[in-house]
């Protein structure tokens, strides 16, 4: 299909030289010799390019480019000046001509024309062509993020019902050992349904906000493991975000941690706090610690209970290329671990 030329200049006889020669070269050329018959034909559309000479009777041709810019066109112009009008030329490529075109009497003109015109509307499709696949991707973003926050939030409800046939299960069961271990399994399982609930409710579905994040899981391990008279948990967790496999990873850590120190960190009955601290350090990397002022515990010490939360938290920390160190306290129990952010 021919491309159709809208060809700007009140030369008519120069405007008939262009109809012969780019019809030659298979274009459809449209004269205009003014700015107002030029618009109308650009508001008519259909028009791979425009050649727009500087010196019009009652405008200029940069008067012209002004209003197709203000309109949005997205048609290359081909702005033609006289072989003195350097500046001129400089003036339009900045206002948005593709390309110019010095005006001479000799035939190297219609070529330099010819040349000009083909690059400006290869250029033109290259750029148009650039702005659908970008729009094609924004779009296939747009509906994989829609997709995975769907997910996540199936897979959030998904777990929230196991934790919760847990939940009845233990309440049934009359041994106080399966009661322990079911109402720990229910925390486990919360740990990671907070998760998927905070990646489904987050703007960027890859990340989780950590403070958010064990705000809640905080929340739900207070109601899960213990009564209202036993020890409640401060969090202190400065804002920063994981990637969603090393959250998972921080909050299993984080679940078993927890769980332990209010079961074990204070006599039973007795009052206390269990503190979860998250915190930027200078070098760069965070601090994760969950510390108590209980009767306190130090690594060696005789595990209390099957054992498998200290398993899981040694599993858990080596995924995130770390390890868990007991420091030492007058009074009651702390476990830090240090994570690169350089990782996340």
């Amino acid at each position: 299909m021919p491309r159709t030329i809208l060809y700007v200049d009140d030369d008519v006889a120069l405007a008939r030289l262009a109809e012969r020669h780019l019809g030659r070269a298979g274009y459809v050329v449209i004269p205009a010799a003014d700015g107002a018959t030029a618009m109308a034909a650009a508001d008519r559309g259909g028009i791979d390019a425009i050649v727009l000479d500087h010196y019009l009777r009652a405008e200029t041709g940069l008067d012209i480019l002004h209003k197709l810019q203000e309109q949005g066109s997205t048609v290359p112009v081909i702005y033609v000046t006289g072989s003195s009008d350097a500046t001129i030329a400089i003036d339009a490529l900045k206002n948005g001509a593709a390309d110019y075109v010095i005006k001479t009497v000799g035939e190297e003109f219609w070529p330099l024309m010819e040349s000009a015109i083909s690059q400006a509307m290869a250029n033109a499709e290259l750029r148009r062509a650039k702005e659908l696949a970008e729009q094609e991707i924004r779009i296939g973003k747009e509906r994989a993020e829609v997709l995975l926050a769907e997910v996540n939030h199936r897979v959030a409800n998904s777990l929230a019902l196991v934790a919760a046939l847990i939940r009845l299960q233990a309440g049934s069961s009359k041994s106080h050992d399966v009661k322990e271990a079911l109402s720990e399994t229910q925390a486990r399982i919360t740990a990671i349904a907070g998760m998927h609930r905070s990646l489904y409710t987050s703007d960027d579905v890859r990340q989780v906000e950590m403070d958010k994040y064990l705000g809640t899981l905080v929340n739900e391990v207070q109601g899960t493991v213990t009564d209202h008279q036993g020890p409640s948990i401060r969090l202190d967790a400065e804002c920063m975000a994981l990637t969603s496999d090393r959250a998972v990873s921080v909050g299993m850590i984080v679940t078993e941690l927890l769980t332990n120190a209010l079961k074990y960190a204070y006599p039973p009955g007795a009052g206390g706090e269990v503190r979860v601290l998250l915190r930027l350090q200078p070098d760069g990397k965070a601090l994760l610690a969950v510390e108590d002022d209980g009767i306190g515990w130090k690594e060696g010490d005789t595990v209390k209970g099957t054992g498998l939360g200290s398993r899981i938290v040694k599993s858990m920390a080596s995924t995130l290329g770390s390890a868990i160190q007991y420091v030492e306290r007058p009074k009651g129990t702390r476990a830090e671990l240090v994570l690169e952010l350089s990782a996340m």
